[in-house]
């Protein structure tokens, strides 16, 4: 058991220093994945610096255009954020998140993403909409403005405090059993959900933005693995051949023209 597949993400990170400071918080309580989406500016000397010796993390960073592709091979995703926003998602504290999150990496297999937003206005409703669960801080309602760094190193410290938890309390070492979709393909599966949708007519006189985020959030609290979600695929191309719109199993459509 171990925090080796736990990502630390940062989207959009205006200041390289709290990009260094996140560094050094992490380093501090064990975790060493770091992931940046779209950095202002990145590498920096004031990251190094604020760094102050967690250089390695930095060094390792991966950089990506997207938080799709940050987070496409995660089992689990968890967005931080200190307002509620319009995305039901389920709302937990620190501790209840760190839990879920090391249990979650328990067997080695499951990677995970732990996703910080931007310096002024945190993630987007879109953004939200990739995470499984959004961790919020009970911080004081009339200034919950909190310093990106500070957050990760508070995000840290749970994970660290579950990690070691779970370690002694161990007698036994834990495997998952089921392979999980991971974020990728969950998006593939969204989009070709959408498009049967879309041609069987469910849509008419309903808002298609507002049915597709309802079912995320249905298929985010039962997070399907793998063969399960190929049958899910396998039940809307078989949809899809019955409408006529593409063969089935692989079988050639012949027109009866």
């Amino acid at each position: 058991m171990s925090l080796d597949n736990v990502k630390i993400v940062l989207v959009n990170t205006t200041h390289p220093g709290n990009i260094g400071s996140a560094a050094r918080a992490m380093k501090t309580m064990g975790l060493s994945r770091l992931v940046l989406v779209n950095p202002k500016a990145f590498p920096s000397p004031e990251a190094v610096t604020l760094a102050s010796g967690a250089t390695d993390v930095l060094d390792n960073a991966v950089v990506c255009s997207t938080l799709e592709n940050a987070v496409a091979d995660c089992g689990l995703i968890i967005g931080a954020s200190a307002r509620v926003r319009g995305v039901s998602l389920p709302l937990m504290e620190p501790s209840e998140c760190a839990e879920a999150v090391v249990a979650e990496s328990a067997g080695g297999d499951v990677n995970v993403a732990w996703v910080f937003g931007r310096e002024d206005r945190g993630l987007t409703n879109d953004e939200l909409k990739l995470c499984h669960g959004q961790a919020h801080i009970p911080s004081n309602p009339e200034f919950s403005s909190l310093n990106l760094a500070s957050a990760v190193q508070l995000f840290s410290y749970e994970l660290r405090k579950a990690y070691l938890q779970r370690q002694q309390a161990a007698l036994v070492p834990e495997r998952r059993t089921r392979d999980l979709a991971n974020s990728k393909e969950m998006e593939y599966f969204y989009g070709h959900l959408q498009k049967v949708l879309g041609e069987i007519d469910f849509f008419k006189h309903r808002n298609p933005d507002k049915i597709m985020a309802k079912l995320r959030r249905l298929y985010g609290r039962v997070r399907p693995d793998r063969v399960e979600l190929n049958i899910l695929r396998g039940i809307l191309s078989e949809t899809q051949a019955a409408l006529g719109r593409q063969p089935s199993g692989g079988r050639k459509q012949t027109s009866t023209v």
